[in-house]
């Protein structure tokens, strides 16, 4: 039995289908009461009503589970929101952990972040040997992604089978909500960002998160966390990329980081006026002003790891999003 959290999120999707793709069995997605589970319709699998903050529902759906892949949690660029983010992120895990003893759940997989982890300064790459330390790390989300990600690994030095991934930025097609990487292509490919910051960031394609996944739960040691990193791209290079592929304008002004980072108490304020999504916020501004040398090198040693081009994610990206009515 295969159990999967966060099912319906873009990579508890992309995970599920690939998981079916290749034959697995036995496949129950935990869900909450209420929720639409259009994006998993396809799919011969058991919908299991849970919740992470409620631990009772979550040892029925891990009862008898080979694998528990635990991907529920908030994403988040604000600045601020810690107790929100807390409650999913570090109760919701909390939770998980305290329900996998319960069930006798065989592993654990749990998907943490590149940001759980302190970010090194510019020259130095980022490997699963620097700490995971909430007091170092910058931001909400950050923080609670590292509190979580130390629950986990405590977890496994009293005896829990459980094995942790850190992503980076993840991006690709299937982004049915779509996610903040996914909301700034759709609103580039529809010609709606006007300008660009200098910077960048690394990212993976959500298909090669999910292979990672899967060969964490095979391969993966216990105790143990994986990098799953992609390319560098910049700000710049990935909105010219999208642009061209969506037959749309590309943004042409360029706004000094400087300048940007000094007004970004207002921009909540401008996105609240427009109703529009916040694409970029003085949290984000930071993560691509940020170093992002990273190495998945541990995970193409010891999982076989190999992540696709980014320029080829973009391509499926925008190709699924305009076959979608999104750009």
């Amino acid at each position: 039995m295969i159990v999967v959290t966060g099912a319906t999120g873009l990579v508890g999707n992309v995970l599920l289908h690939d998981l079916a793709a290749e034959g697995a069995t036995g496949l129950r997605a935990v869900v909450r009461r209420g929720s639409s589970t259009a994006v998993l319709s396809d799919l011969d699998i058991e919908f299991v009503e849970g919740d992470i903050l409620d631990p009772d529902s979550l040892v029925r759906a891990f009862d008898g589970a080979d694998v528990v892949y635990h991907l529920a949690g908030t994403v988040s660029i604000a600045s601020g929101g810690y107790k929100e983010l807390r409650k999913a992120n570090v109760d919701g895990t909390r939770n998980v952990l305290v329900a996998c003893r319960r069930a006798g759940v065989g592993r654990l997989v749990y998907a943490s972040s590149v940001h759980a982890l302190v970010r090194q300064p510019h020259g130095t790459c980022l490997t699963e040997t620097v700490a995971v330390d909430p007091d170092q790390v910058h931001g909400a989300y950050d923080r609670t992604k590292a509190e979580a990600t130390r629950l986990v690994l405590q977890a496994a030095q009293e005896g829990l089978d459980a094995v942790v991934v850190y992503p980076s930025g993840i991006l690709g097609p299937f982004d049915h909500r779509p996610s903040p990487t996914g909301a700034a292509i759709v609103a580039c490919g529809r010609g709606r960002i006007g300008a660009y910051v200098r910077g960048g960031y690394n990212f993976v394609d959500v298909r090669d998160v999910a292979q990672g996944l899967m060969a964490a739960a095979a391969k993966g040691r216990s105790g143990e966390g994986y990098l799953l990193t992609g390319d560098e791209i910049s700000v710049s290079d990935l909105l010219q990329t999208v642009a061209r592929l969506a037959g749309t304008r590309p943004p042409r002004l360029r706004l000094p980081l400087g300048f940007v980072k000094a007004v970004s108490p207002l921009i909540p304020v401008y996105y609240w006026i427009s109703r529009e999504r916040p694409l970029f916020t003085s949290y984000s501004l930071e993560v691509l002003s940020s170093n992002c040398w990273m190495s998945h090198e541990k995970a193409a040693r010891e999982l076989g790891f190999s992540p696709r081009p980014v320029q080829e994610t973009l391509e499926d990206a925008v190709r699924w999003f305009r076959e979608q009515g999104m750009i």
